[in-house]
């Protein structure tokens, strides 16, 4: 039996340059960090039969990996010449669709399980990359390198993408302090909606392979704003992240007619008027959750008071520095 934990994550600027069709021009910055909800992977060889068995909002059981419907776990399966007496089974703090980078949690986490039980160990640079190459060059989605990074690496993490898709990662220095202070002043609240991203970030890489100006602009911009926001929270200057995070979100949602809705539009504005500098939707839009930037204990409990009064469950979290680790390995 072995168990992985891997934490989903916040994006805290650059979003959306992490994608092939943007940074292939102009390369990508981003800067986000983990957090304490994390997606754990169980997986055990059988004894008595040679099926494959993958549990997660549904049941597989095959005969062979080939037969999954699952197109991560069979993707990572066939990787490692896996054909079939294997039991994967998934769970999460947080559901899919929520924007909190569930599906490259779950690859990464399920890749970190299979080098554990292969014993192919390799560097956290290479797995981040594999779990790139599985969902981007072998199973084309239309999805950046971010997720996969956060969730092999955890902590602050800064994401320089070259041109040729090369990623230099390196760790934000950030005095515990603000760590702390930034904790306590984002709030994430749920909608209650759970989307896929597949449509929002395909028509963005789309438009962006095209070279459309408007979404290439808005993608320079944010580029430009997530390194700014990165050297206000190093700097400790945490409210001026908030009003950055003001301004990503109104160029962001510019970007596609799905990144918002009226009621999210009514959300983010009724967040302003009791107190908060800024926020956003996390991940490529249209429900998940809504992150906000409060500077102080009013406007925090303004903010909570609005959000439950609208419904919206808080999340409390922390910030997570460990990545995508193996917990349990019972050989």
């Amino acid at each position: 039996m072995i168990l992985t934990r891997t934490p989903f994550r916040i994006p805290l600027g650059g979003g959306g340059t992490d994608l092939p069709a943007f940074y292939k021009q102009h390369g990508g910055f981003v800067f986000s960090a983990a957090i304490d909800k994390y997606m754990y992977i169980s997986i055990n060889r059988p004894i008595l039969d040679s099926l494959v068995r993958v549990k997660y909002s549904r049941i597989e059981i095959v005969e062979n990996t080939a037969q999954l419907e699952h197109d991560l776990a069979r993707a990572a399966l066939e990787y490692y010449g896996i054909k079939d007496q294997i039991e994967i089974a998934s769970t999460a703090d947080v559901p899919a669709g929520t924007g909190m980078g569930s599906s490259g949690s779950y690859l990464v986490g399920l890749l970190k399980g299979l080098q554990t039980l292969t014993r192919r160990g390799s560097g956290v640079q290479e797995l981040a990359e594999l779990a790139c190459h599985i969902e981007i060059d072998l199973l084309h989605k239309p999805v950046g390198k971010q997720d996969q990074y956060l969730a092999a690496y955890g902590g602050f993490t800064i994401m320089n993408i070259d041109k040729n898709g090369a990623v230099q990662v390196s760790d934000a220095a950030i005095a515990r302090e603000t760590v702390e202070d930034l904790q306590n002043k984002l709030l994430l609240f749920y909608t209650g909606i759970s989307r896929s991203a597949m449509v929002i970030l395909g028509e963005q890489s789309a438009a962006a392979e095209k070279k459309e100006s408007d979404v290439t602009k808005s993608l320079l911009q944010i580029k430009e704003i997530g390194m700014e926001i990165k050297n206000s929270i190093q700097g400790g200057n945490l409210d001026n992240f908030g009003r950055l995070m003001d301004e990503h979100w109104r160029i962001k949602k510019t970007m596609s007619t799905k990144m918002s809705d009226p009621n999210i539009d009514r959300l983010y504005a009724l967040a302003k008027e009791n107190g908060s500098l800024g926020g956003k939707i996390m991940g490529a839009g249209g429900g998940g959750f809504l992150v906000f930037y409060c500077p102080g204990d009013k406007e925090r409990k303004s903010v909570r008071e609005a959000m439950k009064t609208n419904g919206l469950k808080e999340m409390p979290f922390r910030f997570e520095k460990e990545g995508a680790k193996t917990m349990v390995d019972f050989d």
